[in-house]
Order: C-alpha cells, then sequence, then structure tokens
C-alpha cells in the first residue's frame, strides 16, 4: 500500500518575528515494513541556514535558523511512503505468539540483558508523563497478572481505555496532567497514548509514543474532501525477547497496514512535528492541514468509536488527532 501524504503548518504571529530557531519532524522513518518513496519540505520565508541530525529515538529532525523578518512561519512536508502490510501481521503474529507472561517480562527487565538496554530507557518517567498515581497503577493491574500472556493482556488493557475513556476535542491539550485525563476519562488520541504509557511504565513496562497518521476514509458514496485528517498517536510496549508491539486505543486496533509513523519517543516532547523560539512579541496562531491518501484505494475501514476531529472530519471514519 502506497499513501500520499501532506502535512502543512503554520504560525501566525501577532507582532513582526525578526529572528527564530526551529526543529521540524516531518520525515517518515524508515522500517521493515515502511519505505519512504519520496520526501520533500517547503519553508516560507526562507531559511538561512539549516542543518538534518538523527535525535537519540532515530527520528529525523531538520533544524532551521530565520534571519528574515516575517509574521507567518509555514512548513509543508510531502510524502510518499510504501507500507507493507504482511510484514506487520507476520510480526503481529510472532508478538502474540511470545509465550512471554507479565511475571516473566518483569523479572528478565529487573537484570541486566543487552538486548534490552535500549528499551529501558522507555520504563521511566518524562517531560509529560511523570511518576503515575497508585490509582493509575491499580487500573493497569486490572489487565496485567503474573502469569497472563503479555500480548493478550495489553490487548485488553487497550480495549479498557477505547471502552472506558471519551473521545472529545477540546477538552485537553498537550501540557494537560495525565492524571486529569484519567479523572475525566476523557480526551483525543495523545492523552490516550500518554495514559497508557503512563500505566504501563508505572507496572515496570517500558511504552514509548509513536506519532504519525492514519488513513481515513469518507462514508460510501462521499467525497473525501483534501485536508481533513489529522496526526495521530498511540503506544508501543516492550515484550522482552519478542520486542515492540503497538496499541491503538483511540480506535482499540492494533496497527497492521492503516498507520503511517512519522516519529516516537517517550512522550509528544519528544515528537513535536514544529516547535521553536522566536524573537519577537504578542501571541501567535498554530494551524494544520493534513492529507493522507492512499493510491488505488479500493478498501474500505468499518466505523470506529465516535468520529474524528477536524475542519471537515465529522465525515471519517477513525479517529485521530494530537
Amino acid at each position: 500500500m502506497i499513501y500520499n501524504i501532506y502535512h502543512r503548518t503554520v504560525f501566525n504571529y501577532q507582532s513582526m518575528v525578526t529572528f527564530s530557531h526551529n526543529i521540524t519532524r516531518l520525515k517518515p522513518k524508515e522500517l521493515p515494513h515502511q519505505k519512504l518513496l519520496n520526501f520533500s519540505m517547503e519553508i516560507e520565508p526562507s531559511v538561512y541556514e539549516s542543518h538534518v541530525f538523527i535525535d537519540m529515538f532515530g527520528n529525523s529532525n531538520k533544524h532551521l535558523l530565520i534571519r528574515e523578518p516575517h509574521q507567518s512561519l509555514a512548513v509543508t512536508g510531502k510524502s510518499r511512503v510504501e507500507v507493507f502490510p504482511e510484514l506487520l501481521q507476520a510480526n503481529i503474529h510472532r508478538l502474540k505468539n511470545s509465550g512471554i507472561s507479565y511475571a516473566e517480562a518483569i523479572g528478565r527487565l529487573s537484570k541486566f540483558n543487552l538486548e534490552d538496554l535500549d528499551a529501558k530507557q522507555f520504563l521511566f518517567e518524562s517531560e509529560l508523563i511523570p511518576t503515575s498515581s497508585k490509582a493509575i497503577q491499580q487500573y493497569a493491574f486490572e489487565s496485567f497478572h503474573n502469569e497472563r500472556d503479555m500480548f493478550e493482556a495489553t490487548n485488553e488493557f487497550m480495549g479498557r481505555i477505547f471502552h472506558d475513556f471519551e473521545f472529545l476535542s477540546g477538552f485537553s491539550d498537550v501540557t494537560t496532567p495525565v492524571e486529569k485525563i484519567f479523572k475525566a476519562k476523557k480526551g483525543v488520541c495523545q492523552d490516550f497514548a500518554q495514559f497508557a504509557i503512563s500505566a504501563l511504565r508505572s507496572i515496570g513496562l517500558p511504552a514509548k509514543y509513536m506519532s504519525g497518521y492514519i488513513e481515513t476514509l469518507p462514508p460510501e458514496g462521499q467525497e473525501k474532501f483534501f485536508g481533513v485528517d489529522a496526526s495521530h498517536a498511540w503506544f508501543a510496549v516492550y515484550i522482552p525477547n519478542a520486542g515492540w508491539a503497538e496499541f491503538d486505543p483511540t480506535n482499540n486496533i492494533i496497527p497492521s497496514g492503516q498507520h503511517i509513523l512519522l516519529v516516537e519517543g517517550r512522550d509528544y516532547a519528544d515528537i513535536a512535528p514544529l516547535k521553536g523560539v522566536v524573537q519577537s512579541s504578542g501571541s501567535s496562531y498554530l494551524s494544520v492541514m493534513v492529507d493522507v491518501k492512499r493510491e488505488e484505494n479500493n478498501t474500505t475501514l468499518k466505523m470506529q468509536k465516535g468520529q474524528t476531529q477536524s475542519q471537515n472530519q465529522s465525515q471519517m471514519q477513525i479517529q485521530t488527532q494530537w
């Protein structure tokens, strides 16, 4: 399956910006099941200096230095990505049949093993996911018992979030504490992903934030409007001797071909598509337009919980939002 992705982020400033530094993360990752065919980036105004680097999570970052006075900054990423569902399905089958219990996973992670070293950095609190409360820990323990299979437990845990939490746009933003999301039982995909990560880390399991896109389709017989998609977030949990298993609690599905991974990290602070500092005064306004289109798309995704949130997104069938 080949997807064409358009992601445009625009900052409009109240006052003239005379100097700015920004980091962009708009280039999709190269993975065994995901091949980047083409990528381009357009930036307005012109960039004085830029350089690309790979961060500690393997994400592609581009640093932008802009010295030209401006009241608007627009960054547009265009990608063409091929996803191989058969490789994803084979990996899911392998993870499902790993046969590792929660107790075995904790026992393995309590000791030094070179294979687990990279995953262990996702055990600890991060900027947006501090140490969880006992209540969140107890919520996770309802699914994870000592002798229970890790994949089975995480799959049930994902389903509980899907059924227990309400998808509600406008209730939260990227700084809303996980504890508030848990207490209110509402939010959007970034909240559900960060809550899941918080709960899993609280019971000793490495978990990371996955960010990218998900294909959405209009109801049968209706046209899909350009730019009505949105960025999406889900989570992955580490299963020793097996690897990372991905879960999408917003839609209660295991990513198997309709998700395109852009970046990954400890939480949203590690993966923001565009962030930086400017020399100016007054406020700023952010707008984002995303479009995800599959080439020769002849399939239909089943209706999931609720509706998507974007400019015309009431017609979409999969929930997505940062």
